[in-house]
């Protein structure tokens, strides 16, 4: 035995002695086995070797390998006997503490080092691989499960149950090398520092299973949620999500695809203010900030009113508290999934009590600030796996490059920075009609920008008049002005960059509307 996590000792403790099992141990783990007590030997007592290095070596010895190791053979068993080697038949260890180790701000890199075990590894590998024979528990939750097994089998072990563990115990190690050589990766092995500047050359996904999802994108396909061990650096995810509803589905793929892309839209637009958003289809249906002092509950209501029809069975985001008056607004109409931050127990009972098919997620700190690098995002590919950071909006309209005549006003500016905010999550080619603070109508999908600038003004109407429109990338052609000049469209932010650029801003200039260039594209395929 050797243990880093000392949790739900004392009922490993009671079937080791029920079952008279013969103890070996390490330092800590054998002081703690002695408190509970449990007649525990020393590892170095029983080796006849001290530990040594600072005690970098414990456990590496032909006695405690060649115990776990040995087969149920002749030949084996000869040669146990000639060394004065008894058999193993039970290893209970669990690692050194890295991953929370390096998730401490204030870890050193040679800490993250001295972390970093071996003898722990070297034994669950070790027992697993001879699991015919040895039984190995790396989860101090499976302690009870074990005395359970000695109880119904006269303390013995049976087959099923060892290699069961086996599996877990190589899943354990994989997990747990997967997050040293991550780390090490995305640290500067001189200086320790870690490396922002760069993508990984290697990622390494080992994922446990979180959820069975009610499906896949369609009823017939079969889909699970995986938490992956890469992302627990990243800003808070889908993975620490709290669902209040228990009465409710369980949540879809298309939910879960939806909520992700609800979350990444609220954090988008909590600099600018109070914000709410609806989702659909991986699409965003309206947005809204705050106008001045403007309550939650308006503002969501906003939002949703910006494209009521495809709001229906959509997803919510909301960047702040969940109040009462709030979640009166989102029972008004069938929404599927609500994201937010917190939400107050009145309005918590609200949501639950009125909509019993109403997914609640809460997810703590989802909007504090990521420090770090830009997230991984990964797609499959044929054959692969694409890789990127996750798209940034650091280009301000305010530090954005003003190439009409006419400069924006204060209030076309905030208008252009949550039309590009918006934009960003809508799929290319993409255009985002904005006006006090609300979205009016968004285009996106679409085979040319023009067609995109068409639907969003059909989805506008009469509200694209003294609108703000933003793209998602620049205009190969003025058509697409034109026809916003005619709709009463008062200033366009974009990020330039066309060959045409000239006769694009020529087009804006004729018409008397402000044009802005952000110098950065935000394409979403």
């Amino acid at each position: 035995m050797s243990v880093s996590d000392k949790s739900h000792l004392g009922a490993l403790a009671a079937a080791l002695i029920d079952h008279r099992v013969e103890v070996l141990s390490t330092g800590g783990t054998y002081k703690a086995l002695c408190a509970e007590g449990v007649a525990a030997v020393k590892v170095s007592e029983f080796t006849g070797a001290p530990e040594i290095l600072d005690g970098r070596v414990k456990t590496l010895h032909p006695k405690i390998h060649g115990g776990i190791l040995a087969l149920p053979n002749e030949a084996h068993e000869r040669e146990l006997k000639l060394h004065g080697i008894p058999p193993i038949d039970l290893v209970v260890v669990n690692l050194y503490p890295f991953r929370e180790t390096v998730a401490r701000p204030d870890c050193t890199f040679a800490e993250a080092i001295e972390n970093i075990d071996i003898g722990g590894p070297t034994m669950v590998r070790s027992a697993a691989k001879n699991w015919p024979r040895v039984c190995v528990i790396v989860d101090p939750a499976d302690y009870d499960r074990l005395a359970q097994v000695l109880d119904d089998n006269a303390g013995q072990v049976p087959e099923s149950f060892r290699r069961e563990m086996a599996c877990k115990a190589f899943e354990h190690t994989a997990a747990y090398d997967a997050a040293i050589a991550t780390y090490l990766l995305q640290h500067d092995g001189h200086s320790g520092e870690q490396d922002t500047d760069t993508m990984p050359r290697a990622i390494y996904m080992v994922g446990e299973s979180a959820a069975q999802l009610r499906y896949g994108e369609n009823p017939h396909q079969e889909a699970r949620f995986f938490k992956m061990g890469y992302a627990e650096t990243e800003p808070v995810g889908l993975d620490r999500a709290i669902q209040h509803n228990a009465r409710a589905k369980a949540l879809s793929y298309n939910n879960l695809l939806d909520a992700d892309a609800a979350l990444g839209i609220a954090r988008d637009l909590a600099p600018l203010g109070r914000a709410a958003a609806v989702f659909k289809h991986l699409s965003p249906c309206g947005a809204a900030v705050a106008v001045g002092d403007e309550p939650l509950a308006a503002v969501y209501r906003r939002a949703r009113e910006a494209d009521s029809e495809s709001a229906f069975g959509g997803i919510v985001s909301l960047t702040d508290r969940v109040d009462l008056a709030t979640a009166q607004c989102i029972v008004e109409t069938f929404i599927e999934v609500v994201v937010a931050p917190s939400y107050a127990p009145e309005a918590l009972a609200l949501l639950v009590e009125t909509k019993k098919n109403l997914r609640v997620l809460e997810i703590p700190g989802m909007l504090a600030e990521n420090e770090g690098p830009q997230p991984l995002r990964i797609r499959s590919v044929a054959g692969g796996l694409l890789i990127q950071r996750e798209d940034e909006i650091s280009v301000a309209v305010e530090a954005g490059q003003v190439v009409s005549a006419r400069r924006p006003n204060s209030s076309e500016s905030i208008s252009m920075d949550l039309g590009q905010r918006v934009a960003k999550h809508v799929r290319s080619n993409a255009v985002v009609l904005v006006k006090n603070g609300v979205t009016t109508g968004i285009g996106g999908g679409q085979t040319s920008r023009v067609e995109a600038v068409r639907q969003a003004l059909a989805r506008a109407g009469e509200q694209a008049r003294g609108s703000v429109l933003a793209s998602d990338a620049f205009f190969p052609f003025r058509d697409s002005i034109d026809r916003l000049a005619e709709a009463g469209v008062a200033a366009v932010v974009q990020p330039g960059g066309s060959k045409r650029d000239g006769e694009v801003i020529a087009a804006a200039d004729e018409h008397g509307m402000a044009m802005v260039f952000t110098g950065q594209r935000h394409f979403r395929h």
